[in-house]
């Protein structure tokens, strides 16, 4: 029953949801697995863009989905951090989801607008500490990749900039390339055209190595020791979902990033991650256990403390949040939800949601 019911899986069109923007890194990635999985299976992996309320709306959705395998989630690095920023969700990641298996690690890229007068990360950070608070920095959200690689640099090197948080990549890399903010910590799929026309230049990669596809770019841990960030994708499927459809998806995905067209997606945009079937350990480890954390108590706000500011000030939250980077504690003072109207740039493209 169960091989027979493997064999002919999936009859219809399978939906894989994300909670990020069309554009943004995992769009790109979740499009490309989408079209793999259909080319193979016969069947139509439609992608399914539900962005907002740091990809707690999407990853809702596919919870309360029936266990199928026609409803997946393409997930990432919000699904981790929810936890510690979220006081109450209406779902547990890790109870509530089944692995499929891991898909890629994810590169950021410290990239300048051109009309910033340096070459190099220690110029960089020789022009910020002579310009403090002058420096934009964007970022695709509170809490997204991209912001906290901008936090950990900003903690290990003293410097001041401004965060402006955007709706997603795309929005936030029009602003850097129009130059109404000055630095992102981009990811590599994102932004790499953008290197290569000119358009934006690179200072550093945020990983330990240097990217097969930007060879020539140095690691920003050569300039600022001890830095390193990434981050990963997976895709998931409702508890209890059969394991044979599991079994099923894992193949072919793993069958998907080993073709020609997953080897140049890897080499040219990110690394691919292949899993064995059904490692819960392994992805839910990357998804969890590698960013949550504590922060010292002498960080913390009172709760009260931020209910009452979150009310002055109008924000959706004012909660502080806190995280391992990788090795690197963050101290939640870094890291505080702020209001919209608190940031420069483009009228409209900010939000307190992150990709």
């Amino acid at each position: 029953m169960r091989v027979a019911r493997a064999q002919a899986y999936p009859t219809r069109p399978v939906r894989l949801i994300l909670g990020t923007a069309a554009g943004s890194s995992a769009d790109i990635a979740a499009r490309l697995i989408g079209q793999w999985l259909s080319q193979r299976t016969g069947q139509q992996f439609i992608i399914e863009n539900r962005p907002g309320a740091a990809s707690n709306i999407a990853t809702e959705t596919v919870v309360k989905a029936p266990a199928d395998g026609y409803t997946l989630l393409f997930s990432g690095f919000s699904n981790a951090i929810n936890v510690t920023l979220y006081e109450k969700l209406n779902f547990d990641f890790i109870r509530d989801t089944t692995s499929v298996g891991s898909v890629a690690s994810v590169t950021n890229i410290m990239a300048v607008h051109p009309s910033v007068p340096v070459q190099t990360v220690a110029e960089f950070i020789a022009y910020a500490k002579a310009n403090p608070g002058t420096i934009n920095m964007g970022s695709s959200g509170n809490g997204s990749g991209p912001h906290l690689s901008g936090e950990l640099f900003k903690m290990m090197t003293g410097l001041n900039m401004i965060h402006v948080p955007y709706r997603g990549a795309s929005p936030a890399l029009t602003d850097l390339l129009g130059g109404q903010v000055q630095v992102m910590f981009a990811s590599m799929p994102s932004a790499i055209e953008y290197i290569r026309a000119g358009r934006l230049r690179a200072l550093a990669v945020t990983t330990a190595m240097r990217s097969h596809a930007l060879p020539d770019i140095p690691i920003l841990g050569d300039f600022v020791p001890g830095y390193e960030a990434s981050s990963v994708y997976g895709v998931g499927a409702p508890k209890n979902t059969p394991p044979e459809l599991i079994d099923t998806l894992n193949k072919e995905i793993n069958a998907g990033l080993a073709s020609e067209n997953g080897k140049t997606y890897i080499l040219t945009r990110q690394k691919g991650r292949g899993g064995t079937e059904r490692d819960k350990e392994e992805y839910h480890q990357m998804h969890s256990g590698m960013w949550p954390t504590r922060c010292s108590p002498d960080n913390r706000h009172s709760r009260d403390a931020q209910n009452q500011t979150a009310q002055t000030q109008g924000l959706l939250a004012e909660a502080e949040f806190s995280y391992f980077w990788i090795h690197n504690e963050i101290p939640c003072k870094h890291l505080h939800r702020r209001g919209i109207n608190q940031h420069p740039g483009t009228e409209g493209a900010h939000e307190t949601f992150r990709e």
